[in-house]
């Protein structure tokens, strides 16, 4: 859809993403284990909204509304309501209707949509947030709270780690189809821990990965599910990370930003976004991400560019596979050659179409609830130049996002343009 009204991001801020293996994560072996805890949910969510207000200097009373993703609160946390706990971040927003979006690890897209047409109807400042925590428990008690993003009747006894194994189907059935091999994905692995290792907010930005590692399964890189057809197709180093961490985002309309005192050269304009969902548990073709291909064909068509104009893109990489296929709906390369376009290093920092160029879900993390913001953030923040040592040598133009939610089946694409 393209917006009636004219929607701007204004800028906004993120927490360091955190998790097992990043050095400040507090667990069983750290030396501050007992001493010191890790941050909450809530700490995570006031940190972001208190740091997307400052970095845009927009005082909180000046927001109208906003929308929060954010999937298992409940389940890691304790913690539900959540539009009611993001207003403790400032006691300006007090009374300022927040409200929360749960769409699986789409859910922070869908806070953007929500974002965006509540700018259409009325409405000139609003905030889109997302924030989760999910180190509370063990990984295999947590990959159970994650399977209510499957068809749970029907899904969840595919193997302990279940969308590990739902993603491990679609590699065994990718690599049988189109004669692909694990080294021929492994590249989308080796990507994302580089560009991870120059990102300071990673969760894993001190670990490296090479292709050697990213290719064989081993003590050290290990084939984890139970499920013995599907076991062979999935290693550590394929997943994304078990994350915490928040990020907030600013949007506003032509009108918006003449009263907080913003031009639109200052901020990148959304063009054009699509949303669509797929009904549970009836995946039509594992080889392709049919629901993304749907959203993005829209939200090229409205934004009226083709795939060749993208110049920076943030992809939902939940698997090494998962980017393979996310290359293919958005159109860079063509059914069965994806991984053509990342073994040429077309997807690199400074390929032709730069994908996840601060890591990734695999390697920033995938704190599920903040992960569509994140992304819209890291291409506000490619477009402004603020990226550091991951920064795309050449200024973006027009960029692209794609959060999806479960087996793709809920799937948010926007689309950006840098007017600065």
């Amino acid at each position: 859809m393209k917006p009636a009204k004219k929607v701007f991001i204004v800028g906004g801020d993120l927490t360091t993403f955190i998790g097992k293996g990043h050095p400040d994560f507090i667990w069983k072996r750290h030396p501050d284990f007992g001493t010191r805890e890790n941050p909450t949910l809530e700490d995570l969510t006031v940190q972001a909204i208190q740091g997307a207000l400052e970095k845009t200097g927009v005082s909180a009373d000046q927001i109208q509304r906003g929308y929060i993703g954010n999937f298992a609160g409940e389940l890691f946390s304790n913690q539900g309501h959540m539009g009611a706990l993001a207003v403790r971040a400032d006691e300006k927003l007090n009374g300022t209707p927040f409200i929360r979006v749960e769409g699986a690890c789409a859910s922070g897209g869908l806070a953007i949509v929500g974002a965006i047409e509540s700018l259409q109807a009325g409405l000139d400042v609003v905030m889109a947030a997302g924030s989760e925590v999910q180190t509370t428990v063990s990984a295999r008690e947590g990959a159970g709270f994650l399977a209510r993003a499957s068809h749970w009747e029907t899904e969840r006894e595919i193997d302990d780690f279940t969308f590990p194994a739902m993603f491990a189907r679609r590699a065994k059935i990718y690599k049988e189809a189109f004669d692909v091999t694990d080294a021929d994905i492994a590249p989308v692995v080796v990507k994302a821990y580089s560009n991870g290792n120059k990102n300071p907010y990673a969760h894993m930005r001190t670990v490296n990965v090479d292709l050697e590692k990213a290719s064989t399964a081993g003590d050290k890189n290990p084939q984890f599910l139970k499920n013995e057809d599907l076991r062979e197709h999935l290693k550590v180093t394929d997943c994304s990370q078990v994350s915490d961490g928040g990020a907030a985002i600013i949007l506003a309309t032509e009108e918006g930003l003449k009263k907080l005192g913003k031009t639109p050269e200052e901020c990148i304009e959304i063009t054009s976004y699509g949303v669509a969902t797929s009904a549970l548990g009836k995946v039509e073709d594992y080889t392709e991400l049919g629901t993304t291909k749907k959203a993005a064909a829209e939200a090229y068509a409205d934004a009226g560019i083709k795939a060749d104009d993208v110049q920076v893109c943030e992809v939902h990489d939940c698997f090494s596979i998962t980017e393979v296929l996310m290359y293919e709906a958005l159109g860079f390369a063509e059914k069965g050659k994806g991984t053509e376009l990342a073994k040429a290093g077309e997807t690199g920092i400074t390929g032709k179409f730069p994908v996840n160029t601060g890591g990734g879900l695999i390697a920033f993390g995938h704190p599920v609830g903040a992960t569509g913001v994140k992304q819209a953030l890291e291409v506000f923040r490619q477009m402004k130049g603020e990226c550091g040592d991951y920064q795309i040598p050449t200024t973006p133009a027009v960029g692209v996002t794609a959060n999806m939610g479960g087996d793709d089946r809920t799937s948010v694409v926007i689309t950006y343009k840098n007017l600065g």
